[in-house]
């Protein structure tokens, strides 16, 4: 009896998650600009989407930062999880406590902050803030995911290698590396998306010479939606489910 209710329940979670997507990528096919109702199909506002040089440009600004914060984040954030995990040192709960507190600050306060730090440290607002902001809020993220590979791994491969003569940059790489690998994919991918999703931390720390497409779209959408945005979340879509296909069979050729 209780089996039905689980599916009814699950369907409703599923719903709730996925419709206002799938609405999106339907109406961004629909032939009305400004409807909710359906005219035909057509491909009108990607030909438009593409052929919308200010847009392409915004987009590959956010496509730069969010490899490049990914990149960034992914190397900082593993660095700070082995290095917590591997020695000992003054402060390394304090590090490990602030490094997991910021993925609960608001991002508001965040963005403010950095703001003031930018500002004290005379940092032009612009593609160099943008980029380091970027990878403070990645860093933590990383640093938790590779932390939770860490504390599964056998503690006694480390040791062996030491015995066996193995340096510190050789256990890194020949080591940690291999087995943090789905770790490290993951923490990527995360930053990678995270960023690609930010606008409220972007909004204080980016400048007028430098736009990114969350905030491109948030301006957009302040005087309705348009499908043209419509088609645009449909490729961001796509190019999100590409990435995680592509990181499911590397991972699976791993294993």
């Amino acid at each position: 009896m209780n089996r039905p209710l689980t599916t009814t329940y699950l369907i409703l979670v599923y719903l709730f998650l996925y419709l206002p997507i799938a609405v999106v990528v339907v109406f961004s096919f629909n032939h009305a600009a400004h409807s909710m109702l359906w005219h035909g199909f057509t491909l009108h506002w990607y030909r438009v989407l593409f052929h919308d040089a200010a847009l392409a440009e915004v987009t590959l600004h956010s496509i730069e930062i969010a490899v490049l914060a990914a990149t960034g984040a992914s190397a900082l954030g593993t660095l700070a999880a082995v290095s917590l995990f591997r020695y000992r040192f003054l402060g390394k709960r304090l590090l490990d406590g602030l490094l997991a507190t910021l993925i609960i600050i608001p991002d508001i306060v965040t963005g403010i902050a950095l703001l003031l730090l930018f500002r004290f440290s005379d940092v032009p607002l612009g593609f160099w803030s943008l980029l380091l902001a970027h990878i403070t809020f990645c860093i933590p993220f990383v640093f938790v995911t590779v932390s939770a590979r860490l504390s599964a791994m056998d503690h006694n491969l480390i040791e062996a290698a030491r015995d066996l003569g193995a340096k510190e940059h050789i256990i890194f790489f020949r080591i940690l590396v291999p087995l943090l690998w789905p770790a490290l994919l993951t923490g990527w991918l995360l930053s990678l998306t995270l960023s690609l999703d930010d606008v409220i931390i972007s909004y204080f720390v980016t400048g007028p010479s430098f736009d990114i497409l969350p905030l491109k779209i948030y301006s957009m959408v302040k005087l309705g939606v348009d499908p043209e945005i419509n088609a645009l979340c449909t490729l961001l879509l796509g190019l999100t489910l590409i990435l995680v296909i592509i990181a499911q069979t590397l991972l699976r050729k791993k294993q």
